[in-house]
C-alpha cells in the first residue's frame, strides 16, 4: 500500500472499532492487528490513539455539518426547513451509523475537534436565525428564537439517537412525526402526518 491507501485503511479500521468499543474500550494494539499491520505503522500515521481518534471524529462532524447546512441553506418555508433538516440527520444516521455512534459517546478527546453537543448548538445557532424572522412575522418575541432553536435541534437530534437502535418506524415516517410534534404541537397533532412531496421523494 501507498502511505495514503495505508492512511486510510487505518482510518476505516479505528472508525469501525471506536464505534464498537468506545475510546476507552480500543487500543492501538487492536488497530495494528486488525489492519495487520505492527503498532509503530499506527505511530507513524497518527502519533497514537488519541490523534487517529481525532481525525475520525472530525471527519464525522464535517460530514454531519455539511448536511445539516446544505438542508438549511436551500431555504424555503420554515415547516420544509424542519423536514429537510430532520431527514438529513436521519439520512446520515441511515448511511454513516459507525460515525454517528462515535460523535454521540462522550470522549474528552473529542473537545479538540467538537462533540456532538457542541455540533447541535452549532446547527441550533444557524437555525434560530430562521425562527427570529419567522417570530417577527406572527409578531411573536424573536429574543425567544435561540430557546426554541435548542428545544427544535435538541428533539431531533435525541429522536436520532434513539432511532440509531430501533430503526422502525421507516425514515420518513419519523421525520414526519417529529415535524408534527414541531410544528402542529401536542394539541394539533395530526393523526396521519407526512411530509410534504418534494421531502418524501428526497427520502427515497
Amino acid at each position: 500500500m501507498t502511505g495514503v491507501q495505508r492512511r486510510a485503511q487505518l482510518l476505516d479500521v479505528s472508525r469501525r472499532l471506536f464505534a464498537e468499543k468506545g475510546f476507552e474500550g480500543t487500543s492501538v494494539e487492536e488497530i495494528a492487528a486488525r489492519a495487520d499491520v505492527s503498532k509503530p505503522v499506527v505511530y507513524e500515521h497518527f502519533g497514537g490513539k488519541e490523534g487517529v481518534y481525532a481525525v475520525v471524529v472530525d471527519r464525522e462532524i464535517q460530514a454531519l455539518t455539511g448536511s445539516l447546512t446544505d438542508a438549511l441553506e436551500e431555504g424555503g418555508h420554515p415547516k420544509v426547513l424542519v423536514e429537510r433538516t430532520a431527514l438529513a440527520l436521519l439520512t446520515y444516521i441511515e448511511t454513516s451509523e459507525d460515525g454517528f455512534r462515535i460523535l454521540v459517546r462522550d470522549s474528552p478527546v473529542a473537545q479538540a475537534t467538537g462533540t456532538f453537543s457542541s455540533l447541535i448548538g452549532d446547527v441550533a445557532s444557524q437555525v434560530e436565525h430562521l425562527l427570529a424572522d419567522q417570530f417577527r412575522k406572527q409578531g411573536q418575541d424573536p429574543k425567544t428564537a435561540p430557546m426554541y432553536a435548542q428545544m427544535l435541534v435538541g428533539m431531533v437530534a435525541l429522536t436520532g439517537q434513539w432511532w440509531l437502535d430501533a430503526r422502525r418506524p421507516g425514515k420518513a415516517e419519523v421525520a414526519a412525526h417529529l415535524v408534527n410534534l414541531a410544528w402542529n404541537g401536542l394539541s394539533g397533532l395530526e393523526r396521519r402526518p407526512a411530509l410534504t412531496k418534494a421531502e418524501i421523494d428526497r427520502a427515497g
